[in-house]
């Protein structure tokens, strides 16, 4: 009896989502300002302060499909957020919140309609359409056959759209750059719109051509010209610095809708009707989400530097380029203590961050990880253990690493050097630093062998009053 009720929840819910994706409205490209895809920088954050300065649509990053095929969904009831969890070493392939989901376009790269169907089915109730990356000109994106690559296979690229449109219950849509003869393009669209899709993005330059060439807006009429579906007009940023020229933009291509990709990226307020907003304004809005999203310290920090630019170089910026932590980040934009208060609520609602990841149980991996760890656990018996991850921005030089310092501490105390040894469970790894009879280690999983063992020294460090707690707590080196 309980296996077919089991069943019936299953099948019931699976109905529920079904429903739900129906009832929702379809997502109309028309007359919309668009955030384009951009690595490193549409992530949930970006995506978020993007539609409160005015954006209409949003695009993720694009992520590729064997990445998305291989990650677990999750409900983060903390953050308020649907993750996609690489199961390998635990980081968020993607994050997404209610708040986007019926503006939110995923972008993906792939060069096989089957895995894109499944990656689609898989990710489909938690956005409002799907888009195939056609134009990347990457090389990572070429050598497997994704992005500008398939400008040259258009039957493939027909394929992974028909595939789409035929067995997915959202709208699919496309990316690509123009092609070298106006004509060429044309057909190339044709044979695209003709599979169903329900818009096609346009970058206005070729393959070859890169930022600093001028983009080629007649093309783009003319495209426009000669099918029914909605143009989505990109490439423009070279001559965008406020909201109207956006709209002037999309005018000169003939456009129903304008993509924004690097006017964005420096400063994503030029979605605002009312103007630009100040520099360290924007920032704290943008570092505001990232707390409450916790978002990756390093993606934070790479958006961060887009929008300081040359400022960089100012003793501030400077400083800002040694940040390791969110929370570093954050003290220079004066909200340290809004960080720390928002860390300590979400842990104790349950968030668990790259700091409290150690290695999972993957569907695939689950037996091998689970005997790794009882080794581990038999290993660990009567070891020191505290969660003290290694920031290197926290050490002026080579000579104050923790590793050094136990170095140094030993010679003067007479007593012999450490010794250390390291477990690695699939790509994370910790160490056991053994010194004058004792053994010590830190919790926090590094992602490679030498950051492990500095946290293992650094633990012995604490544990030998060598070094404050409380300095330690308020750098991000102790979480417990």
């Amino acid at each position: 009896m309980l296996p077919f009720l089991a069943r019936l929840t299953s099948q019931w819910h699976r109905l529920n989502i079904t429903r739900s994706m129906k009832t929702r409205p379809r997502l109309d490209y028309r007359n919309k300002l668009i955030l384009a895809p951009m690595v490193r920088v549409g992530t949930l954050p970006m995506r978020l302060l993007a539609l409160e300065m005015g954006a209409d649509i949003v695009y993720t990053e694009e992520l590729v499909d064997l990445k998305l095929i291989k990650s677990i969904r999750r409900h983060n009831p903390a953050l308020g957020t649907v993750d996609f969890v690489d199961p390998s070493d635990g980081t968020i392939v993607f994050r997404t919140c209610a708040q986007e989901t019926s503006r939110l376009v995923l972008q993906m790269g792939t060069s096989d309609a089957e895995r894109a169907l499944a990656v689609g089915k898989l990710l489909q109730r938690d956005i409002a359409g799907l888009d195939i990356n056609m134009g990347c000109p990457k090389e990572f994106s070429l050598k497997g056959g994704m992005g500008a690559a398939l400008l040259a296979e258009p039957d493939k690229a027909a394929l992974i759209l028909h595939t789409l449109c035929s067995n997915l219950d959202i709208p699919v849509t496309c990316k690509i750059r123009i092609l070298p003869d106006v004509d060429e393009t044309i057909r190339l669209v044709q044979k695209l719109a003709s599979t169903g899709i329900a818009a096609i993005g346009i970058h206005a330059r070729t393959r070859d051509e890169r930022p600093q060439h001028r983009a080629h807006p007649d093309v783009l009429r003319a495209v426009a010209q000669a099918v029914s579906i909605p143009i989505i007009a990109n490439g423009g940023s070279r001559d965008m610095h406020q909201y109207g020229d956006l709209r002037k933009f999309q005018e000169q291509c003939g456009a129903h809708s304008v993509m924004v990709a690097r006017a964005a990226q420096l400063n994503v307020s030029i979605f605002r009707p009312e103007g630009l907003l100040p520099m360290d304004e924007l920032i704290e809005k943008y570092l505001r989400l990232c707390v409450d999203y916790d978002n990756a310290p390093h993606n934070s920090k790479y958006c961060v530097q887009s929008i300081l630019r040359e400022l960089q170089e100012t003793p501030r910026g400077k400083r800002f380029l040694q940040c390791q932590t969110l929370q570093q980040i954050c003290e220079i934009w004066h909200l340290g203590d809004y960080c720390r208060r928002k860390q300590k609520e979400l842990q104790t609602l349950g968030n668990s961050g790259r700091a409290h990841v150690e290695p999972p149980e993957a569907q695939a991996k689950r037996r091998k990880l689970e005997e790794a760890a009882n080794a581990i656990e038999d290993e660990y018996a009567g070891v020191i253990c505290r969660n003290m991850p290694f920031l290197r921005s926290t050490y002026p030089s080579d000579n104050h690493l923790p590793k050094t310092q136990l170095y140094v501490h030993a010679g003067k105390a007479g007593k012999s050097p450490p010794g250390y040894e390291t477990q690695q469970c699939d790509k994370l790894f910790r160490a056991i630093c053994s010194y004058d009879g004792q053994r010590f280690s830190s919790s926090f999983w590094e992602k490679n062998k030498k950051q492990a063992e500095q946290g293992a020294a650094l633990v012995a460090l604490l544990h030998l009053g060598q070094l404050e707690e409380e300095a330690l707590r308020e750098n991000g080196s102790l979480m417990n």
